[in-house]
């Protein structure tokens, strides 16, 4: 399944089959690397939050795994980013930029590969965070991200999404050498990419966004 650029689809983060988070999102291209994705500030979004609106960050674990949880719509605040989903890999790549709308780092964001979905009026691709992520810096230095978080949540085996910490583990290690290497796409491709100006911003999540995750 390959999606046309300029169409618009929804990205989804999903948790033992609950949606965790939805971001609508542009296709930029979509071939045998892979599937790269535009997310514009101000996107409406959703985010799974507990009955009392709070975040899974805003909380233990323990008491999070113990909550019943519905979708907050919302906006999307943080600085526009493009997404690349290489084919078949166990990670994404985020272009993070400043305030000022320059390059600022790579986010390497450990989650299960993508699953394509198209239900005609609306698409979009299932991704499984893992959670724990790596920052690689212009000068390609990097920096493990939310490993105090991957840790805490391994201790409940049971309630966890992540069942393999070695395999997860291994493939930041993975991607970590092709950074230091300079290789695709940490060899600058894409930093200085511009979004058509048509494309705009969503007014609305696309009906069917909350529709059943399909892994």
């Amino acid at each position: 399944m390959r999606f046309e650029p300029g169409r618009l689809i929804v990205h989804r983060n999903v948790r033992h089959g609950r949606i965790g988070w939805v971001r609508p999102v542009r296709v930029v291209s979509d071939d045998e690397r892979g599937l790269l994705l535009w997310l514009a500030r101000d996107t409406p979004v959703a985010s799974e939050v507990t009955e009392a609106g709070r975040g899974m960050r805003a909380m233990p674990f323990a008491e999070w795994i113990t909550s019943t949880y519905r979708l907050e719509v919302g906006r999307w605040h943080g600085p526009p980013l493009l997404k690349f989903l290489p084919t078949g890999a166990a990670h994404s790549v985020w272009w993070f930029r400043d305030a000022r709308g320059r390059f600022a780092h790579w986010y390497v964001n450990l989650e299960e590969s993508g699953v394509r979905w198209d239900d005609g009026a609306v698409a979009g691709v299932d991704v499984v965070d893992q959670d724990l992520d790596v920052v690689i810096y212009p000068d390609r230095s990097w920096q493990w991200k939310d490993e105090d978080e991957f840790v805490e949540r391994l201790a409940y085996p049971d309630d966890y999404w992540v069942t393999d910490e070695a395999a997860v583990r291994a493939e930041g290690k993975r991607v970590i050498a092709l950074a230091e290497a300079g290789d695709f796409p940490f060899d600058g491709t894409w930093r200085d990419f511009t979004p058509p100006p048509e494309w705009g911003v969503p007014d609305a999540l696309p009906a069917g966004w909350d529709r059943p995750p399909v892994r």
